[in-house]
């Protein structure tokens, strides 16, 4: 009896049907990651209000989100509310919304310590100069505050790519759960699932790359200690 099928290994590497699965992961790290960041800067600026009310609101929600396992949410989301006669999602809808709401509750901690990391008196400067609120956020927080939320936000990316495999659970037809099926066709599961691993190393290794260029982009020095790397530069 063979142990292991390299025809069905290699075949596997041009297989349409886990490829796809692999740009569904792809598709469903962007979405989650979009409306996970949208999610996320709402619970950080509420964690910063000054409104205690609304800053209990969100360090609840990200009590319940970093406190309970992805696996279970996705299953209350997808089985648990039509149960309850409330809002019925289908498996794309679910999955995207699940990760979303757990993506954000660790992202809301990633923005409000790179906003936090902002010096006050940068705030008090540009409130003394005139600037209103959203100017001073997007002209003055934002910019400084993305040097330090760069690093462990592509980080969360990272991650991001490999949890979206536990939506395999709830039936989503990402690359995992593709690589589930065929390995039920031919039952060829080392093969399957070494090709699964393979392609999820890709799409990291491809994150990591771009997440090095954006880290060097946001990591660039500014003000009088760009002035000097200019001038060494140019010698």
């Amino acid at each position: 009896m063979s142990v292991w099928n390299w025809e069905g290994f290699w075949g596997y590497f041009t297989n349409l049907y886990l490829l796809e699965g692999a740009l569904w992961t792809i598709g469903l790290t962007i979405s989650t990651l979009f409306l996970g960041a949208i999610i996320g800067l709402g619970l950080a600026v509420m964690r910063l209000n000054k409104r205690k009310w609304l800053s209990r609101i969100a360090e609840t929600y990200v009590w319940i989100f970093r406190g309970t396992p992805l696996l279970v949410q996705l299953i209350i989301i997808y089985t648990g509310l039509p149960q309850l006669g409330l809002v019925r999602f289908s498996v794309i809808e679910s999955a995207v919304i699940g990760l979303a709401l757990n993506e954000a509750a660790y992202l809301s901690e990633i923005l409000r310590g790179g906003i936090l990391s902002v010096a006050k008196g940068q705030t008090e400067a540009a409130r003394a100069l005139g600037l209103r609120p959203f100017a001073i956020f997007r002209m003055v927080i934002l910019p400084q505050a993305l040097r330090v939320i760069i690093p462990p936000l592509g980080n969360s990316v990272n991650g991001l790519l490999k949890t979206t495999s536990i939506a395999s659970v709830i039936s989503m037809e990402e690359v995992l759960r593709r690589g589930q099926i065929l390995m039920q066709q031919k039952f060829q599961v080392l093969e399957v699932f070494i090709v699964v691993a393979i392609l999820y190393l890709a799409m990291t290794t491809c994150w990591d790359f771009v997440q090095r260029r954006i880290e060097a982009y946001y990591g660039k020095a500014y003000g009088p200690t760009a002035d000097k790397q200019l001038a060494r530069d140019d010698r």
